[in-house]
């Protein structure tokens, strides 16, 4: 059966200043945890989903993202000539043939909101994915996408990826306020971009996965800057719960928060151990190292 999700949105316009001077010239999407970027983990997340187009919307020092996603013709000559067949597989693979890409450039840096309304375009009047590539979620059945998925095919409304967060961080997310606290899915009452922890509704946060009505997109049209002098997408989905059930889901899944340096260690690490073909020796090293 085809996934009612058809398109996913990708925000990438950010300059990634917590990694420079890594993220200088280079994206901050693009940086590799073991073998592979960022952006291909989530690009894969939303296949697994049923994605068919991924809309990327980039901005300036993006071109690395497009190259990645482009055909290789030069090095797919020369990994040919070579015998390199795993590799030349593993390029050519990165996505499969029946999936495409737009990029669409977001000319000014005016927030979340705004960037996911300039995929309207593209999007058009069908519901849609989100998916923020810093937030790298691995698990060993479904992913997360594949998971949100499959509740809106059952309930039709939007829906947020939620996860619990330490309540003194609750300034770093958008929160949400909820209609029971006791199962995996929930209604949202209230959602409150990044608030103090004494003003937090909850200590349910967004994480970088959304499913959107088209509706949104009207709202976000309508939305004036909030936090930060920013087009805030909390905002327009505190508009949206005036006129449509929001639901709030606690996916499984581990996140790996990659656009802070710590998180983006910890998920190299442990996917690094969890690799097929590096994860036993990397594991005998880190024994090696850390026992005595």
């Amino acid at each position: 059966m085809s996934s009612p999700i058809t398109k996913a949105v990708f925000p990438v316009a950010g300059m990634g200043t917590r990694f420079l001077p890594a993220t200088k010239a280079n994206p901050k999407e693009m940086l590799p945890v073991v073998d592979k970027p960022l952006i291909q983990y989530a690009a894969e997340e939303a296949v697994k989903a049923g994605v068919k187009e991924l809309v990327f919307v980039t901005g300036r020092s993006k071109r690395a993202i497009e190259d990645h996603f482009d055909k290789a013709t030069e090095l797919e000559a020369e990994l040919e000539q070579r015998g390199k067949t795993e590799l030349l597989q593993a390029v050519r693979g990165i996505l499969p043939a029946d999936v495409s890409c737009v990029y669409i450039r977001q000319a000014e840096p005016l927030g979340l909101g705004h960037a996911v309304l300039c995929a309207r375009p593209v999007v058009g009047n069908s519901p849609f994915a989100v998916i923020l590539a810093d937030d790298l979620i691995a698990n060993d059945g479904p992913g997360c996408l594949a998971q949100m998925v499959d509740v809106f095919s059952r309930r039709g409304n939007s829906v947020l990826a939620l996860q619990r967060v330490a309540p003194e961080d609750t300034d770093k997310y958008g929160i949400v306020a909820v209609d029971e606290d006791t199962s995996e899915l929930s209604r949202v009452k209230r959602i409150v971009e990044k608030p103090a922890p004494a003003d937090a509704p909850s200590n349910l946060g967004v994480v970088g996965r959304y499913i959107l009505t088209p509706r949104i997109m009207d709202l976000l049209a309508a939305t004036g800057r909030g936090a930060g002098g920013e087009i805030q997408l909390t905002d327009a989905i505190a508009d949206l719960l005036e006129y449509e059930h929001v639901l709030g889901f606690e996916f499984a899944g581990r996140r790996y928060d990659c656009g802070a340096k710590l998180g983006y260690l910890e998920a190299t690490v442990e996917l690094g151990l969890a690799h097929p073909e590096l994860g036993a020796d990397f594991r005998e090293y880190l024994v090696k190292r850390f026992s005595s």
